[in-house]
């Protein structure tokens, strides 16, 4: 097929992990063997979201674009989502652009549910002749009245033992040893573990527990499924509340999702909503798609057909 004529902006991570510049190198001398390629590399936290929102602000202004193509993680991913939101022409241009996604980052959950190939071959070919799909995406917004922070996900915000575990996450270590880094601090975490109770309004009234996700998707840290109800096309949220307060507890919980069978345990709440209500007397950490995002209280809702993803 010829691309010739298509103009592609590639916004790419570098230090995603798994071997993600070598791979980035790749995708670029793919890419520019058939398309007209522009290409954005990040060098910190907060770039992709910049590069996202200067490129949809550009095309509002005329330069065409056909396809913004990210090259990295989860958090990659999501910060260019962010960056397309936040962007001045949004309702105009941005929800139409198409976003495609290589993954090279560590754990690529995103790519897992979209089915999109972890091969960087497979992957471009992937992004080029895939089609656009409207997705929903998940907004979050800390409420507390000093600090109104407000970001989207696409995959899942986990509050409670993993939002902990990410705050404690070690950066360094997590570029050097990848997924051993999220280990570790699952572990710590669990050593810890001291749950405060999460509080979540939902129209049957307040849904207590200690550990909740709520999701846009199904997978959840790479195949595994807290949420197997949720799709990204749907424009639900779907809450899994985990209402066990010990480590065991705990541990049981994980194994029963490892099993599949965690929805028949009696102390899990499943259900679909349109917006959410969370909070607690303790301080309970939040992360989303895999980033940390904070401290309850929050409120979320769904962005229905946010933007157009091509799998």
């Amino acid at each position: 097929m010829n691309f010739c004529s298509v103009k592609v902006r590639l916004i790419a991570n570098p230090i995603a992990g798994g071997g993600a510049l070598r791979s980035i190198e790749k995708a670029q001398k793919l890419l520019k063997d058939k398309v007209t390629l522009s290409t954005f590399i990040t060098q910190k936290k907060g770039d992709a979201t910049r590069f996202a929102k200067e490129s949809v602000e550009a095309i509002h202004r005329g330069t065409k674009t056909d396809l913004i193509i990210v090259a990295g993680g989860d958090g990659t991913f999501n910060e260019v989502i962010n960056g397309v939101l936040s962007s001045e022409g949004y309702a105009q241009k941005g929800k139409d652009i198409p976003l495609a996604l290589l993954p090279v980052g560590i754990t690529n959950v995103l790519a897992k549910e979209l089915g999109i190939p972890e091969r960087i071959e497979k992957a471009v070919n992937a992004a080029l002749t895939g089609t656009p799909r409207k997705v929903s995406l998940g907004r979050i917004v800390i409420t507390r009245r000093s600090s109104l922070v407000t970001r989207h996900f696409c995959l899942m915000a986990g509050i409670g033992f993993d939002g902990e575990a990410v705050f404690r996450l070690n950066e360094n270590i997590k570029r050097i040893s990848g997924k051993g880094a999220h280990i570790i601090s699952g572990v710590n975490s669990l050593i810890k573990y001291n749950p405060p109770l999460i509080e979540i309004k939902v129209p049957e009234g307040v849904a207590t527990g200690y550990t909740a996700v709520v999701s846009k998707a199904s997978c959840y840290g790479g195949y595994f499924k807290v949420t197997p109800r949720a799709s990204l096309t749907e424009p639900t949220l779907d809450l899994c509340l985990f209402k066990g307060s010990t480590r065991m507890d705990l541990l049981r919980f994980v194994f029963g999702v490892i099993m599949k069978r965690h929805l028949n345990f009696k102390d899990v709440f499943y259900g679909k909503f349109s917006e959410l209500e969370i909070s607690s007397k303790g301080n309970v950490h939040v992360q989303i798609d895999g980033d940390y995002f904070g401290t309850l209280p929050v409120k979320i809702d769904v962005v229905k057909d946010a933007v157009s993803i091509v799998w």
